[in-house]
């Protein structure tokens, strides 16, 4: 018997890839250090590559975000759970000298509002905008 399940309500995941001019060892360290992912992205309270690992990034105006690592395979995935809907993904992948680089942010439902109260399908918008801005800003770093 077939589950009936409504996938009308499901937003598309966020998916951006960049080809960051750096070998995968230096994005890896980018993207799963403590120091790499406040110099690019958000600062967290603290971060370690272990699965079940919490811990909080700086959301700014947003205050302090709950996330939980989820996924380490060093150093082509990396996965955390991020507030109460969200999970980011980061895929590597070795280009000889340079990495292919995909974020996943995951987690979007129409009917759905943030923790702040904003609808999902709202900031989904915004935050797709913001990605391409944040992925830039990774790769300065580690182009650096």
């Amino acid at each position: 018997m077939e589950e009936n399940v409504n996938t009308q309500d499901k937003l598309p995941d966020i998916r951006q890839t960049i080809v960051l001019k750096a070998p995968i060892e230096k994005v890896w360290k980018a993207v799963s250090t403590a120091e790499g992912i406040a110099a690019w992205f958000m600062p967290p309270s603290d971060f370690q590559t272990e699965v079940g690992y919490e811990f909080l990034l700086n959301a700014g105006p947003f205050g302090q975000s709950p996330c939980k690592v989820t996924v380490v395979d060093p150093p082509n995935r990396l996965s955390f759970d991020w507030g109460k809907d969200w999970t980011l993904t980061f895929e590597l992948a070795d280009l000889q000298g340079e990495t292919e680089f995909t974020l996943i942010h995951a987690g979007w439902t129409a009917d759905m509002a943030t923790e702040f109260g904003e609808p999902h399908d709202i900031v989904r918008g915004r935050m797709d905008h913001g990605w391409t801005g944040i992925l830039q800003k990774l790769s300065g770093y580690v182009a650096g």
